[in-house]
């Protein structure tokens, strides 16, 4: 289901809503474009983004853009962490809604 090539079905969107899709593209483009936050750092941000909203072709993409803009294992892997406590985060929070008490 989660083939890359699948992403080619995205010109479909395009010509069947081209000034919406266009301008996504625009403001994607200018969202991780350098900036007072490196590329790299953005592409890390999309990492974490991507892992907690659990987007495949998100994870592979910016996984690679992030590796085009150096960035090491360890950043990676802590960049991994950081998306997991954010999920753990937002689950025990939300418990609170489940806890009946004071």
């Amino acid at each position: 289901m989660y083939d890359m090539k699948n992403l080619a079905k995205m010109k479909n969107i395009e010509i069947n809503a081209p000034e919406a899709m266009q301008a996504f593209v625009r403001f994607d483009k200018a969202a991780l474009a350098d900036g007072v936050i490196p590329v790299k750092y953005k592409e890390l941000m999309a990492v974490a983004v991507a892992l907690t909203t659990q987007c495949p072709y998100c994870i592979e993409l910016h996984s690679t853009r992030a590796r085009e803009a150096r960035a090491s294992d360890q950043e990676m892997a802590e960049t991994v962490l950081v998306a997991a406590a954010l999920r753990a985060g937002g689950a025990i929070t939300h418990g609170t809604h489940a806890i009946k008490g004071a």
